[in-house]
C-alpha cells in the first residue's frame, strides 16, 4: 500500500519501550498523556514539532514528517475542545446503556463518571494553563518584534 509507514517488529519494540508511548502497532501510536500535556507546553513556547518530538528521544526520521505534523495538527484540535488531550475513543463506542442497575451498581457508576469528571477537569485547567503561558509568549513577541 501506498502512503502508509508500517513500522518494522524492531521500531516498534523500540517504540513500545519509550516512556512517552502507550500503545504501538505496525500502523499506528497512542502517545502518553503526559507527552500531549508537554508537546503542547513546548508548541505554545515556540518549538516546532519535529524539534519536540527530538528532544524527547524520538527517532523523526523513522516517524515520518506526517506522522509528527499529523499530531501537532490533532494536538491543536484537542486542546480547544473541553475535554482536553482525554482519549474519547472508548467512552464513544456502542449503543448506549438503558439496563436497570441495582443500587451497588448504581454507585460504582456514579464514582466512575466522578472519576472522569475530575480527570476532564485537570485537562481543562492544563488546557486554561498553556493557552494563558501561549498568549503570554505572543504577546512578548509581539512587544519584542515593535521594538525593531
Amino acid at each position: 500500500m501506498m502512503g502508509v509507514n508500517y513500522f518494522s517488529d524492531e521500531q516498534v519494540h523500540e517504540l513500545q519501550c519509550h516512556p512517552y508511548v502507550d500503545k504501538v502497532s505496525y500502523k499506528a501510536i497512542t502517545y502518553s498523556e503526559d507527552f500531549k500535556v508537554h508537546f503542547m507546553m513546548e508548541y505554545a513556547s515556540g518549538k516546532l514539532p519535529t524539534q519536540i518530538f527530538q528532544e524527547a528521544g524520538f527517532d523523526t526520521r523513522m516517524l515520518g514528517k506526517q506522522r509528527v505534523d499529523e499530531f501537532a495538527r490533532r494536538m491543536r484540535k484537542m486542546s480547544e475542545r473541553p475535554e482536553g488531550f482525554v482519549d474519547l475513543r472508548s467512552q464513544n463506542s456502542g449503543r448506549p446503556r438503558t439496563k436497570n442497575r441495582t443500587s451497588e451498581e448504581e454507585i460504582a457508576y456514579l464514582k466512575h463518571q466522578v472519576a472522569l469528571q475530575k480527570q476532564q477537569i485537570e485537562a481543562l485547567k492544563k488546557t486554561n494553563f498553556i493557552h494563558r503561558k501561549a498568549a503570554k509568549v505572543s504577546h512578548k513577541k509581539n512587544i519584542n518584534s515593535s521594538k525593531h
